[in-house]
């Protein structure tokens, strides 16, 4: 007795499809927004301390994530306009964007690893402070702050990612205008009984000829 395989129909992977979709987009809302917000506030927090010896006393210095690198948080809101621009575009363009959106994440998990043992900042700080070019900073250290500005990263690279892969099923905005600023076309007005009175004062109240003349 011989057995038969039953093969899926095409269409019914379809709804498989656009709940992937679905999930995919929403995942990549939430990340892409999220690690973004995540970034720029790591990079307005205290990265690094220590102290500049002036006048034979210990001057305590700090430095923001900023004044350690501007790179997170310009790359946070290059990360943001791409999010975006992913539902402007299509095909190749929506590939191209969301690469972006995935090198931004990298960019920033990069730059802020390497700015959680950084001391440039603070050594610039303690030349200011003590008057000598060459003075460096003493006893530094670091906080945890970089690195929630890495998880905001790997947080918007996972978004590129997704728009990577899932981004040919998610919605455009193209789209919605196009349908939206379609002319609908005019409907043809009801022919005119001459011999009905209703329809010829409706005929007057639409601005027309009743007459057809």
């Amino acid at each position: 007795m011989g057995y038969v395989t039953a093969v899926p129909h095409p269409r019914s992977e379809a709804p498989g499809s656009a709940r992937a979709g679905r999930l995919s987009l929403a995942v990549a809302l939430l990340s892409g927004a999220l690690g973004a917000a995540v970034a720029l506030l790591a990079t307005r927090q205290e990265w690094s301390q220590g102290t500049a010896t002036v006048a034979g006393g210990a001057f305590p210095l700090t430095a923001k994530g900023s004044d350690v690198t501007g790179v997170p948080a310009a790359l946070a809101i290059v990360g943001l306009a791409a999010l975006v621009a992913v539902f402007a575009v299509r095909r190749a363009g929506r590939l191209v964007v969301a690469a972006l959106l995935a090198l931004s994440g990298v960019g920033i998990a990069a730059a802020a690893l390497l700015g959680a043992s950084d001391s440039a900042a603070l050594d610039e700080q303690a030349a200011q402070a003590s008057g000598d070019t060459s003075a460096s900073v003493d006893a530094l250290s670091h906080t945890a702050w970089p690195y929630v500005a890495v998880a905001g990263g790997v947080l918007i690279l996972l978004a590129g990612l997704l728009a990577l892969r899932y981004g040919r099923l998610w919605p455009g905005l193209s789209g919605r205008y196009e349908r939206s600023g379609t002319p609908q076309p005019r409907r043809k007005a009801p022919a005119v009984d001459p011999d009905r009175p209703e329809d010829l004062w409706k005929a007057l109240d639409r601005g027309e000829d009743p007459t057809g003349a």
